[in-house]
């Protein structure tokens, strides 16, 4: 009896492949070096053709860059989403956790990369309009806007929290942590942050 052909790998959605393309490549230059990784190399651990390859991304600065879209584009949503909700001071909180619980564990992936690579970072931010910063400047000021009181302090204290996961991330550089336990970390710490911001801000209301 003849063997029955090998299925066919199951067919990816365009995002679906352009997500793979980035975890492997973020895989394989945390693993060789971003200038030692070709895209060649890229194309032939996701199992697919150049050509297929460069149909989704015209090179490697390509796909970095889509590691800041990708950030910038999820923070226009969070935007849009703060935009439909009460205005509250709650809300501030509820925006900054839905932010920080966002990060996966290959988004935790890609900022270990971009912090290993601050000058590949600034190359590229220079070439591009830096929709990731502009986008979480945006956020702080709506989130800023959401404090009776709005004092330095308060919006650093704001900040800090939004950045948790950075934080988080730096912090465990050194250290035997599970992605698990990084996400985690970050989450207890900007709930905590945000929770002391928010209790201050509620005696300004009450008149304490």
């Amino acid at each position: 009896m003849a063997a029955s052909p090998a299925p066919e790998p199951p067919r990816r959605s365009g995002a679906e492949t352009r997500a793979a393309i980035r975890r492997v490549a973020l895989e394989l230059f945390t693993a060789s070096g971003y200038e030692a990784t070709s895209m060649r190399e890229i194309a032939e651990a996701l199992g697919i053709k150049k050509a297929s390859l460069y149909y989704h991304f015209a090179g490697k600065e390509d796909i970095v860059r889509s590691l800041f879209d990708q950030r910038g584009s999820e923070a226009e949503e969070l935007l849009a989403w703060i935009d439909t909700q009460p205005r509250t001071p709650e809300l501030a909180k509820a925006a900054v956790l839905r932010w920080v619980e966002s990060f996966s564990i290959d988004k935790l992936h890609g900022i270990r990369f971009l912090t290993a690579n601050p000058l590949l970072v600034r190359t590229l931010a220079t070439q591009t309009d830096n929709r990731i910063g502009s986008a979480l400047a945006a956020l702080v000021d709506a989130l800023t806007e959401l404090l009776p009181r709005r004092t330095p302090v308060d919006v650093l204290q704001l900040r800090m929290a939004l950045l948790s996961i950075n934080a988080a991330v730096d912090a465990s550089a050194r250290g035997d942590f599970s992605d698990a336990d990084i996400l985690r970390t970050a989450r207890h710490m900007a709930a905590t942050v945000m929770d002391e911001l928010l209790a201050r801000q509620g005696e300004v209301e009450s008149g304490r």
